[in-house]
């Protein structure tokens, strides 16, 4: 496919698609009280309300974006999409908070069933590398929008037309997006590529659903988290084991990709425990502390959301001259000093206040050229499995943020407690030093690339 004006909508419709996929993430947890309120649901039942949805689609990332290699991704992109829909309209249909969760379960699976297939399909349609620099940007920048959106979008939804409005927002959107994908010509599965290792498949869901809920509900239930992670680490040495006999394993990945894809994996990991831990935080005190509304905190967070849109071109174009891991470099460096001024603004200053506006700002333009070149790199680690590149590096990014909740919880405590703010400054000044290193991680990258073999 040509980079002409017939793209575009193919590019929109799949961006849009990712969008949804992580404003699922946060957009709900505004609406929690009065969700709370209207179901008679307990905090047990709320908190689920929000893991139904973050557990099947981390679990499933990989196992989708590998049969989407297979099977091809227009037509797991179509079901993702389908079944995305569907659910969200159950969603805001529910009658109960039972209903909801098993509908945030289906709509989770949705969403890990369409959301490597977006990138893989935008990567195809790329006509040379400049372009495909150019759409991972776009398709990074928009996605990346989508979790600090989330509490300002939730805010206006909530207070304007109610907590359903959050689920109904996704039909229509969805129902738009999946004409162009329709179009697209069926594509058959390459030669010995149309079978799934569906034991393999099975163990790596298992370990990623197990390894992803134990960090949800450490802070509550820490033995039951113990648990989980053995299970989760059983799970995995199964998968290891069985891999090694299946004729083709789910996780096929030759031996001189597995590093650059485990360190991309590895940063987007860690970019999203830093992000999703901060915003985690930050929403807490801007709401529990200083009083604010949820429509007003999120306009709060525009200084922060309002550059991940904007840069994800040009951080295209700044990795096509540079390199995407010193582009990653400048991103994670960036970001760092951002989360370091939220850090020392957060004591002090009031909500509104020039210094945190200032660092809201500079956090968000790190995250903004950091993702779409992390995102970069682990694409062209393995340009012949777009899929599972993509549910490579989507899977750490959603494990990274659920284990960044968690620790966030743990460190700063409930919002009540006396100390809470002092405790989560400490918290982004940790974040800042986890970007830091991931920072070194990609300049040792990038040095190791260029150097002569």
């Amino acid at each position: 496919m040509t980079p002409t004006r017939s793209r575009w909508p193919l590019t929109l419709a799949l961006c849009g698609g990712y969008f949804l996929v992580l404003l699922d993430v946060t957009v709900v947890n505004v609406a929690l009280p009065r969700i709370g309120a209207e179901l008679q649901a307990d905090a047990a039942g709320l908190a689920w309300s929000v893991d139904a949805y973050s557990v099947p689609l981390a679990a499933l990332l990989l196992v989708s974006g590998a049969i989407g290699d297979r099977l091809g991704h227009r037509l797991v992109v179509l079901l993702g999409m389908a079944c995305f829909g569907a659910a969200s309209a159950a969603c805001a249909l529910a009658p109960g908070i039972g209903v909801l969760i098993a509908a945030r379960v289906v709509q989770g699976i949705g969403a890990a069933l369409m959301l490597p297939g977006t990138l893989a399909l935008l990567v195809e349609s790329g006509s040379d590398e400049a372009s495909r620099s150019r759409l991972v940007g776009i398709w990074a920048s928009i996605g990346g929008a989508a979790l600090p959106a989330g509490p300002l979008i939730g805010g206006l939804l909530v207070q304007s037309a109610g907590w359903r409005a959050v689920f109904w927002l996704s039909v229509p959107v969805i129902a738009v997006a999946i004409v162009p994908v329709a179009r697209l010509p069926r594509s058959a599965p390459a030669p010995g590529h149309g079978d799934v290792d569906a034991a393999g498949a099975g163990l790596l869901m298992i370990g990623l659903a197990c390894l992803v809920t134990a960090a949800i509900r450490a802070p509550e239930a820490p033995l039951a988290a113990g648990a989980l992670a053995a299970a989760a680490v059983g799970a995995l040495l199964g998968l290891a084991v069985v891999e090694r006999h299946a004729a083709r394993p789910v996780l096929a990945v030759p031996r001189t990709a597995r590093r650059p894809l485990g360190l991309a994996a590895l940063v987007a990991g860690l970019m999203n425990l830093c992000a999703l831990g901060g915003l985690f935080l930050l929403t807490q005190v801007l709401q529990d502390v200083h009083g604010l509304s949820p429509l007003a905190a999120g306009l709060l967070t525009l200084p922060a959301m309002l550059p991940l849109p904007l840069l994800g071109a040009p951080a295209g174009r700044l990795a096509a001259r540079i390199g995407l891991w010193r582009t990653g470099a400048l991103g994670a460096a960036t970001a760092a000093a951002g989360m370091a001024g939220i850090a020392a603004a957060l004591p002090d200053a009031g909500a509104g206040a020039v210094p945190l506006a200032l660092s809201l700002a500079l956090w968000g333009s790190g995250l903004g050229v950091l993702t779409p070149a992390i995102v970069g790199a682990a694409m062209k680690a393995m340009p012949e499995s777009p899929g599972l590149a993509s549910g490579a590096s989507n899977t750490a990014r959603q494990a990274g943020g659920a284990l960044g909740i968690a620790a966030s919880a743990a460190i700063a405590g409930p919002s009540h407690a006396a100390g809470f703010v002092v405790r989560t400054s400490g918290a982004l000044l940790g974040g800042a030093a986890v970007l830091v290193l991931a920072a070194v991680l990609c300049i040792a990258v990038s040095r190791q690339e260029k150097a002569p073999s």
